[in-house]
C-alpha cells in the first residue's frame, strides 16, 4: 500500500447551493426565530382546530374528526421542520456581494451584487418586536432576486442595513 491509498478518496466537488465553501465565513440567523414560528404555527392550528371542532360538534360528520387528527400530525411536522428550516438560515457578506441561503427540502442560494440593490427595509412585526428580532429584506431591479434576512437582532440589522446601503451607493451602476 502506498501512503495515498491510506488518504482516502479525494474530497467531493462542491455542489451548486455551497460554492466557495473555504472562502466564506456563513453567519446564522438567531434561534429565536424558532420561537416566533412556533407561535405563529400555534395560532394558526388553534384557528383550524377550533373550525374543525365546532363543524364536528355541529354535523356529527366522522371526516372533520378526522380532519382534526390530521392537522395536528401536520402542526407536529411542521414543527419539526420550523426547527431545521432556522437552522438552515445563513447570509454571508463578500466584498462585491451578499449570500443568503435557506431551505431544506429546496435549498435556495441567493447571490446580490451590491451593485444590483436599490433599497434595503428592515422590518419587525409585533412578534419579532417581542423576540428581539427585525428582518432585512433587499430589493433589486429583478423582483425575482430579492433577498431576506429574518431572524437577526435589531443591532445587527441596523448595521447590515447600513453596510448595504453604504455599498450599494458606492458600487451602483447607471440604469
Amino acid at each position: 500500500m502506498s501512503g495515498d491509498d491510506l488518504a482516502g478518496p479525494p474530497p467531493a466537488p462542491a455542489g451548486p447551493l455551497e460554492p466557495w465553501p473555504n472562502t466564506v465565513r456563513w453567519q446564522p440567523i438567531s434561534g429565536d426565530l424558532i420561537w416566533v414560528e412556533l407561535i405563529r404555527l400555534g395560532v394558526l392550528l388553534a384557528v383550524v382546530l377550533l373550525g374543525l371542532a365546532v363543524g364536528w360538534a355541529a354535523t356529527g360528520h366522522w371526516l372533520l374528526g378526522a380532519a382534526l387528527g390530521v392537522a395536528v400530525l401536520l402542526a407536529a411536522w411542521r414543527a419539526i421542520t420550523i426547527v431545521r428550516a432556522v437552522h438552515a438560515w445563513g447570509y454571508a457578506e463578500r466584498e462585491n456581494d451578499l449570500l443568503v441561503r435557506h431551505g431544506l427540502l429546496v435549498r435556495r442560494l441567493s447571490i446580490v451584487p451590491y451593485s444590483r440593490m436599490q433599497f434595503v427595509d428592515v422590518t419587525a412585526g409585533p412578534l419579532e418586536r417581542a423576540f428581539d428580532l427585525a428582518t432585512v429584506q433587499l430589493h433589486t431591479a429583478a423582483a425575482a432576486s430579492d433577498a431576506r434576512v429574518p431572524g437577526l437582532r435589531p443591532a445587527e440589522a441596523s448595521r447590515l442595513r447600513d453596510r448595504l446601503t453604504a455599498l450599494g451607493e458606492d458600487r451602483a451602476e447607471g440604469l
